[in-house]
C-alpha cells in the first residue's frame, strides 16, 4: 500500500479561503478509481509551523498513485491548488 501525504500552506489563510480549499480537495473523494482511501483535514493547532490543510490518499501500488496524479479529475484540482498555495510539501511512502 502506498500512502500519499500532501500538506498545503495557503497564501491567504483566512477562514473562508481555508474552507473553500478544503472543499475543493474534498471533491476528489470517489472521483478517481485507483484511490482506496482519501481524507482531507484542516489544521486545528494554528502554530507557527503548521500547514493549513492536509490530504492523505492511499493506493494499492505506485501505478495507482501515478494514475491518480494524471487523472482528469485530479489535474485541475492540483493546478488550482498550486495557484492558492504559498507552499506545498508531499511525501509518498510504502508500508509493508
Amino acid at each position: 500500500m502506498i500512502t500519499h501525504v500532501v500538506l498545503v500552506k495557503l497564501k491567504n489563510q483566512d477562514v473562508k479561503n481555508v474552507e473553500s480549499t478544503y472543499t475543493l480537495l474534498s471533491t476528489l473523494n470517489g472521483k478517481v478509481p485507483s484511490v482506496r482511501h482519501l481524507e482531507v483535514g484542516k489544521d486545528v493547532s494554528h502554530s507557527g509551523r503548521s500547514y493549513d490543510i492536509a490530504l492523505i490518499a492511499k493506493f494499492d501500488d505506485l501505478t495507482g498513485l501515478q494514475a491518480y496524479l494524471a487523472h482528469p479529475n485530479h489535474v485541475p484540482v492540483s493546478n488550482k491548488l498550486r495557484e492558492l498555495a504559498a507552499s506545498i510539501v508531499t511525501v509518498d511512502y510504502e508500508l509493508g
